[in-house]
C-alpha cells in the first residue's frame, strides 16, 4: 500500500488510531462514521500491508523511574557493513535504547536512550561504548526539558 492507495477513510482511521489506539472496532467505526464491518476490513488491510506496524501504550518515563533522556552520537572506527550491523545488534538488545538511527553526515549513529539516572547512563555507556572496540567517539546530550513528544505521523 502506498500513499496513492490511501483514501480519505484510510487517513481518518489512521489519524484516529494514532490519537487513541485503545478504541475497539465499534468505537472506531462510530468516530470515522462507517459501519463496523467496513472499519474492521480497512484496519485489517492497513495492518496486513504494514502501514499499521503495531499498537503500543505510551508510558510516562518519570512515572516509572526513567527520568534521564540522553541523545547519543556514536562514531565507529570501521564502517564496513558487518561492523555497522554488529553495532546495531548490540544496541537493539539494550532495553534502554529506545531508538537507533544510522545518520550521515557526521556520526554513524544517533541513539535515544531513556534511563533512571546518571549512574544508570554510565553503566549503559560502559556496556555499549567503552567495552566495544569499534567505537571511536561518543558524544552525549542530556535532555533538561522535553517540550514536545509525539509519535503521530501526519497522514
Amino acid at each position: 500500500m502506498t500513499d496513492h492507495d490511501f483514501d480519505e477513510l484510510d487517513r481518518l482511521i489512521l489519524n484516529t488510531l494514532q490519537h487513541d489506539a485503545s478504541l475497539n472496532n465499534a468505537e472506531l467505526a462510530e468516530r470515522v462514521k462507517v459501519s463496523a464491518p467496513t472499519c474492521l476490513r480497512r484496519v485489517k488491510q492497513l495492518t496486513a500491508s504494514g502501514v499499521i506496524a503495531r499498537q503500543v501504550v505510551l508510558v510516562d518515563p518519570a512515572r516509572v523511574g526513567a527520568q534521564l533522556c540522553a541523545i547519543v552520537e556514536i562514531a565507529l572506527d570501521v564502517n564496513a557493513a558487518e561492523k555497522m550491523a554488529q553495532f546495531e545488534a548490540l544496541v537493539a538488545a539494550e532495553a534502554a535504547v529506545l531508538q537507533c538511527y544510522r545518520v550521515a553526515p557526521g556520526p554513524d549513529f544517533v541513539l535515544i536512550v531513556q534511563v533512571a539516572d546518571m549512574p544508570a547512563y554510565h553503566a549503559l555507556a560502559h556496556r555499549l561504548f567503552a567495552t566495544h572496540a569499534n567505537v571511536r567517539n561518543v558524544k552525549t546530550y542530556f535532555s533538561t526539558f522535553r517540550s514536545k513528544f509525539e509519535t503521530r505521523i501526519a497522514v
